[in-house]
Formats: C-alpha cells, structure tokens, sequence
C-alpha cells in the first residue's frame, strides 16, 4: 500500500451511500472493510475487492472485530424508515450500533472516526436555510434515534475521540432507489403537487456527498466538528418536479390539490395499520414531503475542509435519469 493509502472500514456498504464511498475509497487506493451482514448484496462490493467482515451494527463483538488495524471508519449504517420495525429496532441500529463503533475506534486507537447523521436531526426548522447550530427537532423515530445517535457520538468526541459528524442532504444520483416513484409517476404524467408544491427541497448528489465525506475523514480541520453536506442550490418541490419532466419530455406537473384530505387519510391509514404490525401504504411522513421546507447552508464545510459540490440539481437529475433508463427503471 502506497504511503497516505489507509486501511478503511465502512459501515453501510451494501447501501446507496455507503456503496458509493467503499468504491471511491477504493478507487483512490485504500484497503476498504466493509462490515456485511450474510444475508446482504455483497456482490458489487467482491468485484471491487473489498474485504468483508460478516456481522451486524448490532453486533458489538463483530463491529470491534472489522475494525481492528483500521486508520478511519466511515459508519454510513443505519435503519432508514422501512416497514414493520418496532422501536427498538431502530434504537438497537440507530444508536447502539454508534455506541459500539465509539468503542471499536477506542479499543483500536482508530485515527479518526466519522459519523453519517440527518438532515432529518432538525426536523421543521423556522428559520431558514438552516445551519448545523440549528435546533433540533426530530419528528419521528428515525430521527429521533439518529439525534440520540450524533448526541453519543458528540458526547465521545468531547471526551477525546477523534472524529467528525456529517448530516446529509437528499441523497440522490445514479444507483439511488428512493426517489425513483417520483421519477416513474413524473413521467406518466401524474404526479400531484399536493399543496401547490411551494415547499423548499435541498438534494445531496451522492458524488458530491462522498467527496465531503472523505474531507470528514481526512482534513485536520474536520476534527471535533459537525458538517452538513448538501448541494449549493435549492429550490420548492414544484420546481424540481418541473425540472424532471424537461429533462424526460413530458409536461410538467401543475395538479395541486389540497393536502388536508391526504394527510387526514394518511393518518387514519397508520392508526388501522401500525397496532397490526401492518406496513401502512400511505405514511404521514410521505404526505410531510410535500409541506415541509428543507434547505440549508452549507458553508462551514466549504470554509472549514473545502467542501466543494461541482454537480447542479439539473446535471443531477439528468445523470439520474439517465441510470434509471440504463437500468430500465423508467
């Protein structure tokens, strides 16, 4: 290994993010870990070399085990608002799994250690664009476990452990799966702008996010802070719908119904479903991406560690759809 190539250990990796950064590591030379559960989809990351730790974030015993001889750990895992998980799922994943990754980078003397938080930490925020000094105001479980996640972290990093906390915008750009029914229902030509859409949306193009990301983990000046990582422009959702369907060729979407009804039956939705264990096919949370505002500043990074996005939201988008048509998603 050529002087300043680390050995890395990345947490996640089977994931979008955590997927994007082990190849990017990879590529400029570093030995990645990566700690993968069996049941996982490692083979993207067998073709790129990297080696493999099979474990769990909920495992203490494994996650200390991948992280031996490691120089940075990138911890990217987490549980996402997914179906049919009781709390303490999220609790065990979201903030346990941090607790054990403190004490692996400890136990290892790790140089440096960086934590993947949320945007999400701040919830609805006044004030904006807002900044990582921000109040926080988490509004579900997600995000609720992730701020008790980046406190604990926060709380090690006081206490002398070198590291740094990062909070994402949107992530989106090829390969991501999460905005893709926006993209499909965009071009069909039905996709209702509840509210009129004049909400504030802030994206995070996932080459962007992974070069911050390794600015976290490298730059001296990153140590002992927190980051958010998001693009340098943003706009309202309608304008983001608009600019999907020019780059597809359809007609931009302009049906904007009152989001009353939908939040209502969204509601009634969870109350039948959640006491059943049932995944509700219609969310609050889903319904809150059409009124609530998120954009943010992303300054600190740029002045700090030269954080530096070089992809627009329109280049974006068109390098996002065009992997969708690639992989015949569209």
């Amino acid at each position: 290994m050529t002087e300043n190539k680390k050995r890395v250990l990345v947490t996640g990796a089977t994931g979008f993010t955590g997927g994007a950064l082990a190849r990017k590591l990879v590529e400029q030379g570093n030995h990645v870990v990566a700690l993968v559960r069996k049941a996982g989809n490692i083979e993207a990351l067998q073709a790129l070399g990297v080696e493999l730790v099979y474990g769990d974030i909920t495992d203490r015993e494994a996650v200390i085990s991948a992280a031996e001889n490691c120089d940075v750990i990138y911890h990217i895992a987490a549980v996402f608002r997914t179906a049919g998980h009781p709390d303490s799922y999220y609790q065990g994943v979201n903030t346990t799994g941090v607790q054990y990754v403190v004490d692996a980078a400890l136990q290892h003397k790790v140089g440096h250690t960086v934590h993947c938080s949320t945007i999400g930490v701040h919830g609805d925020v006044e004030d904006l664009p807002s900044n990582e000094e921000s109040p926080f105001n988490p509004g579900d479980i997600y995000q609720r476990t992730k701020l008790a996640g980046e406190e604990l972290f926060a709380k090690a990093m006081a206490a002398g452990l070198s590291g740094t906390i990062f909070r994402p915008g949107a992530i989106y750009g090829p390969g991501d799966m999460r905005l893709l029914k926006m993209f499909k229902q965009i071009k069909r030509g039905f996709f209702p702008l509840f509210g009129g859409g004049k909400n504030l949306y802030h994206l995070s193009y996932i080459d962007d996010l992974t070069d911050g990301i390794i600015l976290c983990g490298e730059h001296p000046n990153a140590v002992g802070e927190r980051f958010i990582l998001c693009s340098d422009e943003y706009g309202t959702l309608k304008q983001l719908s608009a600019m999907i369907a020019a780059e597809l060729g359809v007609k931009a979407p302009s049906f904007a119904p009152p989001i009353g009804p939908l939040m209502l039956a969204a509601k009634i939705c969870e109350g039948i479903c959640k006491p059943l264990g049932i995944d509700p096919p219609l969310h609050t949370r889903r319904v809150e991406f059409f009124v609530k505002s998120r954009a943010f500043d992303n300054s600190k990074a740029k002045s700090l560690i030269g954080y530096a996005p070089k992809i627009s939201t329109k280049e974006g988008v068109k390098r996002t759809i065009a992997w969708y048509q690639e992989n015949d998603l569209l």
